[in-house]
């Protein structure tokens, strides 16, 4: 059996720090709204800072994925998911909201006009293009 240079506390907050990642518990409002300030920023980062450079490194590497999630899961932006029975009510209120669709006198004589039929046969011409002095440019 392999002997852990690791203090019966370490391990107790090694065993929270796994349950806190794989369960993925909702951090309670009342201590996401302490966590999403920049004090409890801090707080949560010197906390990592210690158990990383003072406690097993084993300890001290998953206090910095659990301070991660602490924070991800803290954040009032990251709670907020839009319900999608509500998007029905959002397209009514944004169509009556919008101006009635009308189109302007350009629109309607280009939607007159286009597309413009294309045929198959081509009219030969006698023109040919004539190429000008160039005053000194380069050829491309």
């Amino acid at each position: 059996m392999v002997k852990l240079n690791a203090s019966a506390l370490e391990v107790i907050l090694f065993i929270m720090f796994v349950i806190y990642i794989v369960f993925q518990p909702r951090t309670p409002p009342v201590l996401s709204g302490l966590i999403d300030t920049l004090v409890g920023t801090v707080v949560v980062l010197s906390v990592t800072a210690y158990l990383l450079l003072y406690t097993h490194p084993a300890l001290g590497v998953l206090s910095v994925f659990v301070a991660y999630e602490l924070l991800r899961r803290s954040t009032t932006i990251a709670q907020y998911i839009p319900d999608t029975l509500e998007q029905p009510k959002v397209d009514a209120i944004m169509k009556s909201i919008n101006m009635p669709e009308y189109k302007s006198l350009e629109e309607d004589m280009v939607s007159k006009m286009a597309p413009i039929e294309v045929s198959a046969t081509y009219l030969e011409t006698g023109f040919k293009p004539v190429s000008e002095e160039t005053h000194g440019a380069s050829m491309m």
